[in-house]
This record gives structure tokens, C-alpha cells and sequence, in this order.
């Protein structure tokens, strides 16, 4: 039920957000609507294909984490790892 909660607010942050204008298209896949409710709150999702070339799943998980703890976007763990998930399987660079 908290997930629910969660995300309805997320959801709504993102309809009231002056971002969601500045939504650009996503793959479609398992979490994007889950990175689209979290991301757009406070940015416009075109920053994901932009900075994406040089971001394997390290670098994805630090970019949440600092989006998370140092900006405070509103992601819980479950969020947190399913955008990781999202973000890696879509435009993550492999390892070097």
C-alpha cells in the first residue's frame, strides 16, 4: 500500500511539474514509468539520452544516489533500484 502511495504522489508531483512539458521520449520498458514519475519531478527526462553515453551501472547508481541524497528527490529504495534497473538496461555503457 505504501508503494501505491509512493507513486500516486509521484505521479502527481510529475502531471503539476513544469518538467513534464519538457518530457522527452523513453524506451519502452520494465520501470519506465517508475524513472518518468521520479526524473520529470525535478528535470526534464531529455538529460537521460544526453549524459547516457558514458554511464555504465556504477555510475547510474552513484546518479541516483546523489539526485537522492543531495538534492532530495523523492525515491524510495524500490524506486531507486528499479530506475537503476530502467537506466542501465537502456542507456548503460558497458563496463570498461
Amino acid at each position: 500500500m505504501k508503494k501505491r502511495a509512493i507513486r500516486f504522489l509521484l505521479l502527481a508531483c510529475l502531471l503539476a511539474s513544469p518538467a513534464a512539458a519538457q518530457r522527452a521520449p523513453l524506451p519502452p520498458g520494465q520501470g519506465k514509468d517508475i524513472v518518468e514519475a521520479g526524473c520529470a519531478t525535478c528535470h526534464s527526462l531529455s538529460y537521460i539520452p544526453m549524459n547516457s553515453r558514458f554511464m555504465t551501472q556504477d555510475v547510474w547508481k552513484a546518479e541516483v544516489t546523489k539526485m537522492r541524497t543531495a538534492f532530495g528527490a523523492p525515491i524510495d529504495d524500490d524506486a531507486a533500484d528499479a530506475i537503476i534497473a530502467y537506466l542501465v538496461a537502456n542507456f548503460g555503457a558497458p563496463p570498461k
